[in-house]
């Protein structure tokens, strides 16, 4: 598919989400909405994807006429364990999208409908290996939420709607595989919900720049890893990059991560199911990283990516158990109960494979604050942890303008040296905002990569000179600012101003002249 015809079936999609939104408005607002239009993207989905799979089947044994949504429900129930097994789920005929897309104007029961389908799509993997993958995943999809409307009327209106609107979305050719459309909508929705939610959307969303650039760090000279891990992966972007960036069948045991909030749990877990990725394939856990991670038996991991929530309160030294916890008691010290920052950190570190390397988005004080921060920077650099700090331009993330930071970890470094990349230039501005560009992104991974100095960009520092600079990791300490302003010799100035005197006084004589000649 050519580039130009890919750019306007995307621009035909926006469009089409655009127009659901339309017909939508006044009862879901933005945020709300996104989990209404990514939960049944996600029916349909995963309602196509089990027809074409049974179809193919039968289309290879010869039964060209076969349609899995044209039979009847008795006899589909045989397929149901084998496709449980393959597929992690099973939706009847009866159930499919399409064929409730059929009726869904004249069923007065439409969300009563819809609710039991979901909830037999959840039953069909419960007691199997995929059921914590399906448990709770149209939970956000609220069918009887007044949020739709104020009656059973009302809220059916929205739904039918909604449903004739995923339904003429075009979402690409399953027989070639091609369901980026699916990935791409939910790109979309993502970036024009996190813009306009502030605060709450930038806490979900990285923008696929800056997921570019962590992954390409952290996979830098890999064409396969044993998995990939994301300690706050919020709705997957990091994960999905990675599987995008080496493939998803060079990332062999599969994509973990670990989520807080509920509703962003639900969207990543959908996520994975959007991009293709199977139910076997990822471990998504919903807790708090920090104090009870999900993830013990897994770890150590290869590549880890991460944009964990900057500066957020957690219990610290008020858990007296939390400094024998074998991921902090290194440092000798938790990260300060107002700041968790390095807490993230310490834990990444903790699970990183010997030959991995974690890629950490960071506030920028983590890098120069003193006490309990200042000590953990210190084992962290002592012990020859930081492979490299590059300075990201500010504006680059949805709700905050702040510049902030990444810090690159590795376990074995073959010298003692920390790497410090200046690359608050290396974006271009669009609206109110700053993106990185391929070149910019090309530019930081060839300067990380090469880990040599260049002037006003990158500087290779000694871990001796950062502990005699009192563990001080701030970019701006090591590569110097290039001045831009204009350079000017003070004696050709004084010499062409004495010309330009000399010139006046010859001018006011002739004046003078011409006056008392007059």
């Amino acid at each position: 598919m050519t580039d130009n015809r890919k750019e306007t079936e995307r621009a035909e999609l926006h469009k089409t989400i655009w127009a659901i939104a339309d017909e939508m408005r006044g009862s879901v607002d933005g945020w709300d909405f996104k989990s209404y239009i990514l939960g049944m993207l996600f029916y349909r989905y995963i309602s196509e994807n089990i027809t074409n799979y049974i179809n193919r089947g039968e289309w290879e044994s010869g039964n060209k006429d076969f349609n899995y949504a044209d039979l009847d429900d008795a006899i589909a129930e045989d397929a149901r364990e084998e496709m449980v097994g393959v597929k992690g789920f099973f939706i009847l005929p009866s159930q499919l999208f399409t064929n409730v897309c059929k009726i869904c104007d004249k069923d007065d029961n439409l969300n009563e409908t819809l609710e039991h389908i979901f909830t037999a799509i959840e039953a069909s993997a419960k007691g199997t290996a995929s059921e914590d993958d399906f448990k709770g995943l149209f939970a956000d999809l609220d069918v009887n939420s007044n949020k739709l409307g104020a009656t059973v009327v009302k809220r059916n209106e929205k739904l039918v709607k909604l449903l004739h609107g995923i339904e003429q979305m075009s979402l690409g050719d399953y027989q070639d595989n091609t369901i980026d459309a699916f990935g791409d909508a939910y790109e979309y929705l993502m970036a024009m919900y996190a813009s306009n939610a502030g605060k709450s959307g930038g806490e979900f969303y990285t923008p696929q720049e800056v997921s570019e650039l962590l992954t390409r760090l952290a996979t830098l000279g890999k064409t396969e890893v044993n998995k990939v891990y994301d300690p706050a992966c919020g709705s997957g972007s990091l994960l999905l990059k990675a599987a995008k960036i080496l493939g998803k069948d060079n990332v062999r045991q599969g994509f973990f991560g670990q989520e807080i909030n509920l509703t962003t749990y639900n969207l990543c877990r959908i996520n994975m199911f959007l991009h293709d990725i199977d139910y076997d394939k990822f471990d998504i856990a919903c807790e708090d990283t920090l104090l009870s991670p999900q993830h013990w038996d897994d770890e150590p991991f290869e590549v880890i990516v991460s944009n964990p929530p900057y500066s957020i309160k957690w219990k610290g030294d008020d858990d007296i158990t939390l400094i024998n916890d074998p991921r902090y008691a290194p440092a000798g010290v938790l990260a300060p109960k107002s700041k968790a920052d390095l807490a993230f950190i310490m834990h990444s570190l903790a699970w990183l494979a010997t030959n991995g390397t974690a890629s950490i988005v960071c506030f920028p004080g983590v890098m120069y604050r003193g006490g309990a921060e200042k000590k953990i920077r210190q084992y962290l650099i002592d012990n020859n942890y930081v492979d490299c700090i590059i300075q990201l331009p500010e504006n680059l993330f949805f709700g905050t303008s702040i510049a902030t930071c990444i810090m690159v970890l590795k376990k074995a470094k073959k010298d003692n040296s920390t790497l410090f990349i200046d690359a608050s230039k290396e974006c271009v501005k669009i609206t109110n905002n700053n993106k990185l560009t391929p070149d910019n992104i090309e530019h930081i991974v060839q300067m990380f990569a090469a880990r040599t100095d260049v002037q006003y960009q990158c500087r290779l520092v000694s871990n001796d000179t950062i502990a005699e600079a009192d563990y001080n990791l701030s970019v701006s300490s090591y590569v110097e600012q290039e001045d831009t302003r204009e350079k000017v010799d003070i004696t050709e100035l004084n010499a062409r101003l004495a010309k330009i005197v000399a010139h006046e006084n010859e001018l006011r004589t002739q004046i003078d002249n011409i006056i008392k000649e007059l």
